[in-house]
């Protein structure tokens, strides 16, 4: 597949308000757990682009690769804290909003274990790598050849 138009060129202001959207988010989340969330977020919306590049961030961030490999099956790995998992909870249930949304029970355990502002932040997180990943899928951009 080739890569489809660039959108970056072609709509360059909405581009940039994405890109300084996610700068914020990059300031305001940790970045192994915002990595984290990407990661899973692509992996659940099948962005390869995404897949490969937030798997690498996690690698070269000093992140456990057995850790990144685990990450499809968090649920099964004990590998994970309580604050990723609940972390990796939140981005299915936001990126897989139609299928029946943020429980109150989840809501409510995310903000025990954020506090208000880290969860708002969260929150975009989840919703920008799902913004990247709607921008990658249907422009087929790819990683880099192997």
């Amino acid at each position: 597949m080739t890569e489809r138009i660039q959108i970056s060129s072609l709509a360059r202001e909405g581009y940039r308000a994405v890109v300084a959207l996610d700068s914020y988010v990059g300031e305001h989340v940790d970045a192994p757990l915002g990595d984290l969330i990407k990661l899973r977020a692509s992996q659940l919306n099948g962005c390869t682009f995404c897949v490969d590049m937030h798997s690498v961030d996690l690698q070269g961030g000093g992140y456990p690769l057995r850790k990144v490999f685990a990450v499809s099956a968090w649920r099964e790995s004990t590998w994970f804290t309580e604050r990723e998992r609940t972390a990796l909870e939140l981005t299915e249930a936001v990126t897989l909003i139609h299928d029946g949304g943020v429980s109150d029970e989840l809501y409510d355990r995310a903000l025990a274990e954020f506090g208000d502002e880290a969860l708002a932040n969260l929150i975009l997180a989840i919703g920008t790598i799902n913004i990247w990943n709607r921008i990658a899928i249907p422009t087929h951009m790819h990683p880099p050849a192997l």
